[in-house]
């Protein structure tokens, strides 16, 4: 589907600020709405919000594509509901304000999302939503809170090397752990209810004040995950040892000479179809659940994706598979109906991927820092847009502006300077405000600024590389103090000078 002329900004909600090392559905979140809706935006976009694990990547790590991550819960709300005692809310005070020191969070908030658990269960008077909770969602929620039950029971080690026969998912083993964890299972069903309570909450506050909140489905799905536990015959995995017999990644391209090795199974596509998508179709009702718009991560891997044999240590040795997008988008169409969905069409781009991102009228996405080498035809350049298309200056896996100019070639910085009509590099100021203009006076409809942009930050402030997998996803702001009322007023002017905050 096409857009209303908008604009917005990309925040992760781990990014924002906070007194448990971490940004959360709290107090913070509400003063970024409202810094949003009186700035003129109307599009809120954040990344994946499901439970990260090894390096806490919200694509290729989560335990979960349909579970929150407990650790964005507001534990205020907790205390002011009586589940926890605000007095006791000891905030997490040794750690970079600016960095999320995970371990350290994990540690401390889990303390307190327990204690109201316990708590919560001790009022049975408080029970029905919880109760009604469970039942709408228990299509997912019955395995994956069992799965962190397990997961816990035996010590993080992967799914495929717990007893056989939980493994293989045997009825009567099945039910054997039921009972010996049933405490656990019903923890991780508490602390989902009051995730997904809580960012109802939020998300309905956006909604009140005309913003809409851009979702993100990354396409493929960890091999540690209740996802691949509880459906393993719609991934490609050895048959004994329930390892990967494939893993997804990308070849050789912009973010690394070797490709991308990401270490996720495939799908079985085949088997997939045989299932008209059951399983796909059931992933987006659940993520529009809870978000107005989704953004599909590496939309290119519907038409055909890059396999790669396990046991790889770079990616370029894998090959080209072709995928039954359009059939899947049409079975997809025919459940949802209008399917307000971004297409993430970055890295290797051919005509089919094209063809079948223009057959559903997806926007496809366009990325500034990308347009500025020395060919006018460059895709990414401003004046070679199309309308249904969103723009921006970066994403979450490039550096911010400031960064990407202070590393950018020679001939970049030329090729910009001439392009936005400066005489020289130097001539350029604020290159993160050029960035962000450009983007918003662009003829794409939707333009989505990242908040480390518009608050003149450096790589420093980078949310991730992709050339690495150490270290990523852990930059956040340091207080709400910085989205003044000049930054506001800023960009609600330049906001309505192009015709952008209508929504």
């Amino acid at each position: 589907m096409s857009f209303q002329r908008a604009s917005g900004v990309l925040l992760h909600p781990t990014s924002l600020p906070g007194r448990f090392g971490i940004g959360d559905l709290g107090q913070a979140a509400y003063a970024f709405i409202d810094f949003l809706a009186k700035s003129g935006q109307t599009l809120w976009q954040v990344l994946p919000l499901g439970p990260t694990g090894y390096e806490h990547s919200p694509y290729i790590m989560n335990f979960s594509t349909f579970a929150g991550n407990p650790l964005l819960i507001d534990l205020e709300q907790l205390a002011a509901e009586g589940l926890l005692e605000a007095e006791d809310l000891t905030p997490l005070t040794d750690v970079d304000p600016e960095r999320v020191d995970f371990e350290k969070v994990i540690a401390h908030k889990t303390h307190f999302l327990r204690r109201a658990c316990d708590r919560f269960f001790s009022m049975p008077e408080r029970q029905e939503n919880f109760h009604q909770f469970c039942q709408e969602q228990s299509s997912w929620l019955d395995d994956f809170a069992f799965f962190m039950a397990l997961l816990e029971a035996n010590e993080g080690k992967s799914w495929n090397f717990w007893e056989p026969a939980i493994a293989r998912r045997e009825p009567e083993a099945l039910q054997a752990q039921r009972e010996a964890l049933k405490d656990q299972i019903q923890y991780h069903q508490f602390v989902q209810f009051k995730f997904f309570e809580q960012w109802q909450k939020l998300r309905q506050y956006a909604n009140d004040r005309n913003i809409k909140i851009i979702g993100d489905i990354s396409i493929y799905v960890c091999h540690n995950s209740s996802d691949v536990w509880a459906d393993p015959e719609i991934f490609k995995l050895d048959p004994n040892t329930f390892e990967p017999a494939y893993i997804a990644g990308v070849p050789p391209d912009y973010f690394s000479a070797t490709g991308q090795l990401w270490g996720n199974p495939v799908y079985n596509w085949e088997k997939v179809e045989k299932t008209d998508f059951a399983w796909w179709i059931k992933r987006f009702q659940v993520t529009l659940q809870y978000v107005d718009i989704v953004r599909v991560d590496h939309f290119r891997g519907f038409e055909a994706y890059w396999q790669v044999p396990a046991g790889e240590e770079t990616a370029i040795g894998g090959e080209w598979i072709e995928a039954p997008g359009e059939r899947f988008f049409i079975a997809l169409e025919k459940a949802l109906g209008t399917l307000p969905i971004l297409a993430e069409d970055l890295g290797i781009i051919t005509p089919e991927v094209e063809t079948l991102r223009d057959r559903f009228d997806f926007p496809g996405m366009r990325i500034l820092m990308f347009a500025f080498g020395d060919d006018p035809d460059n895709a990414y350049l401003p004046h070679n847009y199309t309308r249904n298309t969103v723009v921006y200056p970066g994403t979450h896996d490039n550096d911010t502006a400031i960064g990407w100019w202070q590393q950018a070639s020679d001939a970049e910085k030329w090729f910009l300077a001439r392009y936005a009509g400066y005489s020289s590099p130097e001539a350029i100021e604020d290159i993160n405000w050029l960035l962000i203009r450009t983007a918003l006076s662009s003829v794409a409809d939707l333009a989505i600024i990242p908040l480390q942009d518009l608050l003149d930050l450096d790589g420093r402030s980078r949310m991730n590389d992709p050339s690495h997998n150490d270290g990523n996803w852990r930059w956040r702001y340091r207080s709400s103090t910085l989205l003044t009322q000049a930054l506001s007023d800023r960009l609600l002017t330049m906001t309505q000078l192009y015709s952008r905050s209508g929504g």
